[in-house]
């Protein structure tokens, strides 16, 4: 129920004049012993202005977020704009060791005016295959895509990522799209997964005529021992995750113009760097590819539901000490209030 200022001030009235003593008479009257020193020390501090502000609900509930963690979100979001509301909660719990859930950084920043989202749009796409792969090195994804260079023409990056993990194992920039290209490529990934010769993962590629040459099925037949699997023609979809990751990238990349191609070197391996290490990724339980990639998402998973139950249990005991420093606030005001009455 709600009382308006001039109840409010009858009400302390009749408890101040009351022959019955404040506990019984605020029995009597229905009235909370808490929201009537609430009311009177308003009233005492503030006069009529003090009961005008005081609101109802005010209490803070337990698992509120403490001011300076609140803080922490904001300058973090300025710090990064790049990254979403999602990736921003992670990043707190894997590098600040505090818990904050997506939707509360969300709400957080929508008050302060600071909705964050990528830099750029991330695309749907068809990313699952029709069998998932259950372990790294399993499948490879592969794919070009193309840049503009002024002054220099087209150069093509050609791409090797890991299917179950998404990490971008090996990539490089070519100034042509051909089967010379994909095997020095596919090579090179090899060398770097460090791969032992009986293990060996399936390629996944569309039908380029780069993928479908004669001499790049030998190769991966013969002298790699690589079984490839083709997309169905006319569905790039079937290639998803690389479709997306080269989408995801250029949006990035082709924000700036490059006038040689060591800048744009330069500007893909940033972002290499950023997507295999800093990018969380929803559809890997928001770990990097990275962490999936090395093994390391299990003891982070791990880690991250126990800074979560630390977090959770250092806002209670707070909100513990906050009730019973002012159920000891509100004694001493009833043995104030008491001793004035009697007195008078």
């Amino acid at each position: 129920m709600r009382f308006t200022v001039s109840e409010k001030q009858e009400l302390i009235k009749m408890v101040v004049e009351s022959d019955l003593g404040v506990n019984r008479t605020l029995r009597e009257i229905g009235l909370n012993k808490s929201t009537f020193y609430k009311w009177y020390k308003s009233y005492s501090d503030h006069g009529v202005e003090g009961l005008e502000s005081i609101k109802r609900g005010t209490r803070r509930q337990w698992n509120s977020i403490p001011q300076e963690q609140k803080n922490l979100v904001v300058e973090l979001a300025l710090e990064r704009p790049e990254l979403s509301s999602r990736e921003l909660a992670y990043h707190l719990t894997d590098n600040q060791q505090i818990f904050i859930s997506e939707s509360s950084v969300y709400r957080i920043l929508k008050s302060r005016g600071l909705i964050t989202s990528p830099a750029h749009i991330f695309i749907s796409a068809g990313d699952e295959f029709t069998d998932k792969t259950k372990f790294v090195h399993q499948m490879w994804q592969t794919d070009f895509t193309y840049f503009k260079i002024i002054g220099w023409g087209w150069y093509y990056l050609s791409t090797v990522l890991d299917d179950y993990s998404r990490y971008i194992v090996h990539w490089e920039l070519c100034s042509n799209m051909k089967s010379d290209d994909v095997k020095r490529t596919i090579d090179r990934a090899i060398t770097k997964a460090k791969l032992i010769t009986k293990q060996r993962p399936k390629l996944l590629s569309d039908n380029g005529s780069c993928y479908i040459a004669k001499d790049v099925k030998e190769y991966l037949k013969e002298s790699v021992g690589i079984d490839q699997i083709h997309g169905r023609p006319g569905h790039p979809q079937t290639q998803g995750k690389i479709e997306r990751y080269h989408r995801s990238m250029k949006n990035v990349v082709t924000l700036d113009h490059y006038y040689a191609p060591e800048e744009l070197q330069n500007a893909l391996e940033k972002f290499v760097h950023y997507y295999n290490n800093e990018r969380y990724h929803e559809s890997l339980n928001n770990l990097t590819p990275a962490d999936v990639y090395f093994g390391r998402g299990d003891a982070i998973l791990t880690e991250r539901k126990r800074i979560k139950k630390l977090t959770l249990l250092a806002r209670r005991k707070e909100y513990q000490r906050e009730i019973l420093s002012q159920s000891f606030e509100n004694q001493n005001k009833i043995n104030s209030f008491e001793s004035a009455r009697n007195s008078n």
